[in-house]
């Protein structure tokens, strides 16, 4: 084989260029201001969160409030129509005389007894969910509490006292279930002003 048929050598690879490495390239500079306007969003993010928080309990307040108040005042409309038997029972005692009282037989003194336990039991029952009875004779006439119904001349007390209760008043919780309708005093000496006009007079138990 002579020189000539010889392939020549693929020098090629050989003849490559050489494998340079990438240089390093530093990580840039942060910007001017970027710490600022980070510790910017963080409070913010912050104050976001305090008044998410602020509002849940807010929110959780309300609403443990208003299922309080749906226990409580959620029998108003039982409660009025349960006050109906009370003014009847308290109607049927008054019926009976004091002297016809004392002179009652046997069977008629256990009448009046059963009257008066039913009343009293009902008026339990009632106190029981936040339903109270209340009297406010000889009281100064509060308006938010009692209903005048009508005047009385009588110099002996202070214009404007409770003289008569026709009814008894109720309240259910801090609000009035049913006013009192009062005979109030017209003439004598000006009352004094109710100490707290918030709570009914005379309240009983």
């Amino acid at each position: 084989m002579t020189d000539r048929d010889r392939q020549p050598e693929d020098t090629s690879a050989a003849a490559g260029e050489p494998v340079v490495s990438k240089p390093y390239i530093m990580p840039d500079d942060p910007e001017p201001g970027s710490v600022e306007l980070l510790q910017k969003e963080v409070a913010e993010a912050r104050d976001r969160m305090l008044r998410t928080l602020a509002e849940m309990e807010n929110l959780r307040k309300r609403t443990t409030k208003e299922v309080a108040d749906a226990r409580l005042y959620g029998i108003t409309g039982f409660a009025r129509d349960v006050l109906d038997i009370a003014d009847n029972l308290q109607r049927a005692l008054d019926a009976v005389p004091a002297e016809a009282r004392a002179a009652a037989d046997a069977g008629l003194a256990s009448l009046i007894e059963g009257v008066e336990l039913t009343e009293r039991s009902l008026l339990s029952a009632l106190e029981k969910h936040g339903v109270k009875k209340f009297d406010p004779s000889g009281q100064k006439f509060d308006p938010n509490f009692q209903q005048a119904m009508f005047e009385v001349p009588d110099a002996s007390v202070p214009a404007g006292t409770v003289v008569q209760v026709m009814q008894a008043g109720y309240t259910i919780g801090e609000r009035v279930l049913r006013p009192a309708l009062v005979g109030v005093a017209k003439g004598g000496a000006k009352a004094a002003p109710a100490a707290n006009s918030n709570e009914p007079n005379g309240a009983a138990n």
